[in-house]
């Protein structure tokens, strides 16, 4: 855990939140910002700055990750129409939170490219 980190103060509980699911390694809540009419971040609760600091041993995780990108698409009636997971790394990607966190969006037509 990083003491000054949104995400890492959320799993903790020291802010607290409606999580919409939980399991061991991860995490949702509401985008706070939304988007799109479903936007859901899916947050591990190890504390990874970016997705450059990866490792081999997270392979399982971010698996974990998008099988409950999906399993959030059918709860919120978004996969039909379809859906996009979105991260950001960095700055200049639009990262602002330092806790690597995956965005699930849907429930509008998505442009392409995306700004």
């Amino acid at each position: 855990m990083e003491k000054d980190c949104l995400f890492c103060k959320i799993e903790s509980g020291e802010i607290p939140v409606d999580k919409v699911y939980e399991d061991d390694d991860l995490f949702v809540i509401k985008d706070i910002t939304p988007q799109s009419p479903v936007h859901l971040l899916i947050i591990p609760k190890k504390h990874i700055s970016t997705l450059l600091e990866l490792k081999e041993e997270e392979k399982d995780l971010i698996g974990s990750i998008f099988m409950v990108a999906n399993s959030m698409a059918k709860e919120n009636g978004i996969d039909k129409d379809g859906f996009r997971v979105v991260a950001n790394c960095n700055r200049g990607a639009g990262q602002s939170v330092f806790h690597i966190h995956f965005h699930l969006l849907g429930g509008r037509e998505m442009g392409w490219p995306p700004g």
